[in-house]
């Protein structure tokens, strides 16, 4: 027979007050959150991470009611979270609880988390991801009234934030409505989701937006992922639910290492290197001006089944995504001749930087798979301010210091054709016998290098297609091999096999320094 425990009073409150933190909000207010399909902040959490695998911190937390000495009830700390593992790897995992005041913000002397939060602390110092599940409005202006007086903006700030930006991957997801401080966190965040019809981020709700613009619109209107993940970037991806939401933050953390001091994970490859895709020999059309499947051809390239893209919906003459080859991840940047084709816009430059410096980041090799026909030109591209986001992603990739390797498989002109080579590194670059490579492209840059003598000719048109068809034929990459102005040219079909030896090498010659990246602009 066991000893009664002489602590089994306050023992069995520790387990009282456990249950009461796992009712969350109470019985209605939890019927009302998950009414319409939604989870509670514990029920994502179990659905993310490994069975068993969570810690909580800060259980107890909460605000509690006394008769006398003796607790009755405690309503918990609208926030949950701790430690747990998804895909055996350890993160540290947060997220507010809805039930409870909305998510709204909680103020004592030690914060749960958010902006400044323990969890933040907990990622930076044992150096493991960082994964948001953000479902709240932030403060309230009737803080101000308990408080007595109105505070600084950023009381608790963003340095935290953006201190694990450099050390440790951060994902936040949108599980609801995101404004102020939660908004600012979930950009905060090396990559960022959220839910289709049920998610929405904005810096002020509507109520703020009709009283300083006099403009009536809905929460879906201000911020769903039509506006945040379509028009404006905001967001970088959408989910059709929230399960598939959760299983996608997994997959993207697979790519990535706990912690800058460390290389990315290989994965186990049952796709042989040296797989031959016989459809990449006929892929590229004969015809300049037309289009193909670049996702096509990048699925013959990397491990199957293997591509993750990043901001499908936005900037998109460029695609940039996760693969792998021979499991070992890399970061794929490719033009997309569908849209602009291929050339370079406003958005499609920003994108790219963003993704170079993420994958720069966390030491990804990266692939460039090149088909562009220079920056996007015209009045409006120059309204956008085209050539400036272009000159800064030329700018990321040229201090980039991940190796890098550039495969044009047809078009490489302008300026824009610097934003894709490893300009820090070897410069290593591969043409498929389809490439055309140039400062500019012949076709309309014979018109002006030759207009006196186009105009001239007895035959402006003919004498225009014959300067271009004998530059045409110098800029053969044949040619360009020759001189080694490439360093290899290629058959399509053995593109894959050739990738995978040199990521290999790239991977088993691991850098000199591990560890955090100097600040873009600052590099020794």
């Amino acid at each position: 027979m066991s000893a009664v425990s002489p602590w089994k009073p306050e023992i069995d409150e520790l387990h009282q007050r456990r249950r009461w933190a796992e009712e969350l909000g109470g019985p209605e207010a939890v019927a009302r959150h998950t009414g319409d399909g939604r989870l509670t902040i514990r029920g994502r959490i179990e659905r993310l991470v490994d069975a068993g695998s969570f810690r909580e911190v800060g259980k107890l937390t909460g605000t509690a009611e006394y008769s006398g000495a003796k607790v009755e009830g405690v309503l918990p700390a609208p926030y949950v979270m701790g430690l747990a593992k998804i895909r055996g790897r350890p993160v540290a995992i947060g997220g507010e609880d809805f039930t409870v005041r909305g998510g709204t913000s909680w103020g004592s002397d030690r914060r749960k988390g958010g902006q400044g939060g323990f969890i933040e602390d907990f990622a930076a110092n044992y150096r493991i991801p960082l994964v948001n599940l953000i479902d709240g409005s932030g403060g309230s202006v009737a803080s101000i009234k308990k408080r007595g007086h109105a505070v600084f903006p950023g009381v608790h700030g963003f340095e935290k934030s953006v201190e694990l930006m450099g050390i440790v991957p951060v994902v936040s997801a949108v599980m609801g409505v995101a404004a102020g401080g939660p908004a600012g966190r979930a950009i905060l965040a090396h990559w960022s989701v959220m839910v289709n019809g049920q998610s929405q981020v904005f810096a002020a709700g509507p109520p703020i937006v009709e009283r300083a613009l006099g403009l009536k619109v809905t929460r879906e209107e201000l911020g769903g992922t039509k506006m945040a993940v379509e028009s404006g970037g905001t967001i970088d991806n959408a989910a059709d639910n929230e399960e598939q939401c959760l299983r996608m933050i997994a997959d993207f953390l697979s790519y990535l290492p706990q912690n800058v001091w460390e290389m990315p994970p290989v994965a186990a490859c049952e796709d042989p290197a040296e797989r031959r895709d016989e459809s990449l020999a006929t892929i590229i059309p004969r015809d300049r001006r037309k289009p193909y499947d670049m996702r096509r051809l990048m699925r013959g390239i990397f491990d199957l089944d293997s591509l993750f893209e990043i901001q499908p919906a936005w900037g998109k003459g460029v695609i940039t995504c996760f693969a792998r080859l021979g499991g070992r991840p890399v970061g794929v940047v490719a033009n997309n001749p569908m849209v602009y084709a291929g050339a370079m816009d406003a958005r499609a430059a920003r994108k790219q930087g963003h993704f170079v410096e993420l994958c720069d980041t966390f030491h990804v090799p990266l692939v460039y798979l090149v088909d562009q026909p220079g920056f996007l030109v015209g009045p409006q591209a120059e309204a956008a301010g085209t050539l400036r986001d272009g000159m800064r992603a030329v700018y990321i990739g040229m201090q980039a210091t991940v190796p890098a390797l550039t495969l044009v498989v047809r078009k490489c002109y302008g300026m824009a054709g610097m934003a894709a080579c490893d300009k820090a590194g070897i410069n290593f670059k591969i043409a498929w016998p389809s490439a055309e490579i140039g400062n500019l492209p012949v076709q309309g840059g014979a018109r002006a290098a030759f207009r006196r003598d186009i105009e001239a000719a007895s035959d402006p048109a003919a004498r225009e297609a014959e300067i271009e068809a004998e530059l045409l034929a110098l800029t053969s990459p044949f040619r360009m091999a020759e001189a080694f102005a490439v360093e290899e040219m290629i058959d399509p079909r053995e593109t894959r096999p050739y990738l995978c030896s040199f990521i290999e090498t790239a991977y088993s010659t691991l850098p000199t320094k591990l560890g955090p990246k100097p600040r873009y602009g600052v590099r020794p």
